[in-house]
This record gives structure tokens, C-alpha cells and sequence, in this order.
């Protein structure tokens, strides 16, 4: 089942049992993805890649707005973003751990052949798409500018 239709069939399931913060998530993620379609000339159905770039997005600014209500001692407005924050993360695939970072970024460099810090924008989009969803940008541009200075 692709990850649009089982964000579809979230969404029934939260209406049948009243989970509103998951319902409410769940249908912020299906807007998302119902204007990316129509962005892109109205696809049929918009594939995974692009799905959990979505989600990710989404749960990123979840926590960042968590964080900054936390700051704000807002813990009622932090709860609510890091239970949508949960949901989000259902639907990723498992963060990568340091060291499987390491790992991956060391093949990406060794795929692309790069060698300096000159070649960092041809291993960063190599990096992004296939880390896409199990690292973050920043944690992935970090890494690389380790390993090629």
C-alpha cells in the first residue's frame, strides 16, 4: 500500500475511533499532498519520495514549534505539537544512527568520486535524495564537510 493511501486510511480509522490530535494531522499531511499533486499537473498519485518529504517537513516545524513553546513556557501549546509530532513520525522511516550516517555519507563520497570541499554541492545532492526522511539536512551537511575536510 503506497503511504498516501495509508494516510487515507488513517484518517478513517482516527474518525472511527475520535482521535482528534490524529485526525487533525493526519488531514493537515493529505492537504499537503492533495496541493503537491495538483502543483505537479494534477498526478494521479503522488509517490512515497515526495509523501514523506512532506511528512518530514511537517514534523520538523512540529518540532521546532515545540521547542519554541517550550522556550515560551507554553507546555499545553508544546504537548499538542509533539503529540502531531508522533503521528508524523508513524509514517517516517527510522532515523539513522551516527555512526550508520557515517557510514552512508563515507559510500555517497566514494560513489561520487569527491575529494574536496570544492565538491560538496555534488555529494550534498546525492546525500539528500537518498537519505531523504532517516537524516536531517543539516545533520547530513555536517557530516560531509567532516568527512571531506
Amino acid at each position: 500500500m503506497s503511504l498516501e493511501k495509508e494516510i487515507s486510511q488513517g484518517i478513517m480509522d482516527a474518525m472511527k475511533a475520535k482521535q482528534t490530535v490524529r485526525l487533525t494531522t493526519l488531514r493537515n499531511v493529505k492537504k499537503y499532498i492533495i496541493e503537491a499533486k495538483t502543483a505537479t499537473g494534477g498526478i494521479a498519485e503522488l509517490p512515497d519520495a515526495d509523501v514523506l518529504k512532506i511528512i518530514s517537513k511537517l514534523a520538523k516545524q512540529g518540532s521546532d514549534s515545540a521547542d519554541i513553546y517550550t522556550r515560551q513556557n507554553r507546555p499545553d501549546l508544546a504537548a499538542e505539537e509533539a503529540a502531531q509530532v508522533a503521528v508524523l513520525e508513524e509514517f517516517l522511516p527510522k532515523r539513522m544512527s551516527e555512526a550508520e550516517l557515517t557510514e552512508a555519507v563515507r559510500a555517497i563520497i566514494a560513489e561520487t568520486g569527491a575529494s574536496s570541499m570544492k565538491e560538496m554541492g555534488k555529494v550534498m545532492g546525492v546525500a539528500s535524495k537518498q537519505l531523504a526522511g532517516r537524516a536531517d539536512g543539516k545533520d547530513i551537511s555536517a557530516k560531509v564537510k567532516e568527512l571531506l575536510a
